[in-house]
């Protein structure tokens, strides 16, 4: 599978634990806003396991592909290839990339979450389809990890990495734009519309914002 880099423009990762709303409705009501591409992270405290974590897995990847919304799987390319997604997110406490590679092979693209240049360097040279780079910003889904800021994106371009990169950590609608002016090719976000009071609303707010921010380059 090719990817189109456009379609990591507004990235929305959540899963039931992330939000007091119905998933599928949520989910409908994100692509409604305009997002263009959805991770589904079953994590954390009161997380679905076993066949009802898999029975949503299949319907959310229902909503996405009627939608034409890229669908990807946080850490399990198990899961990711039972539901047919169209990719698996892995982080660096996960599975290498190289062995995710030998069990999906072109069926699923991979993305892998980077904090360093050296970890983007790595990710690029094993294969991977795009590079999470974060965290940006402060944010509650990864407490311990000091933010890098937007300029660590710019430094991830300067120093010739050519993958699409997502930027994540603290993404809002207002800062948004900004962190696509330093060179990321979209921004991922949680709680800016799985906690948002009018998730539609915020979805389209954030979309927009990363739109702007692309510029020229979305030409």
């Amino acid at each position: 599978m090719v990817l189109d880099r456009k379609a990591l423009l507004s990235y929305f990762i959540f899963g039931t634990p992330d939000t007091k709303y119905d998933p599928i409705w949520l989910l409908e009501q994100a692509i409604e806003g305009g997002i263009t591409a959805y991770q589904f992270r079953e994590k954390g405290p009161g997380a679905l396991t076993g066949e009802e974590r898999l029975a949503l897995a299949r319907r959310l990847r229902a909503v996405a592909r009627r939608h034409g919304v890229l669908f990807f799987v946080d850490d399990d390319p198990d899961l990711a290839l039972e539901v047919e997604a169209d990719g698996v997110h892995i982080g660096q406490e996960d599975e290498s990339i190289e062995r995710v590679r030998q069990r999906v092979g072109t069926k699923l693209l991979i993305g892998v979450s980077t904090t360093t240049l050296e970890q983007a360097k790595r990710a690029e040279a094993a294969g991977a389809d795009y590079i999470g780079a974060g965290p940006i910003f402060p944010t509650q889904t990864k407490p311990g990890k000091p933010p890098v800021g937007p300029e660590h994106v710019a430094r991830l371009r300067e120093a010739g990495i050519a993958l699409p990169i997502v930027a994540i950590g603290g993404i809002t609608p207002e800062n948004a734009e900004g962190v696509m002016r330093h060179g990321a090719d979209g921004v991922a976000y949680i709680s800016a519309v799985a906690r948002a009071d009018e998730p539609k609303k915020a979805a389209r707010a954030i979309t927009r914002a990363a739109e702007a921010g692309l510029g020229p380059r979305g030409g």
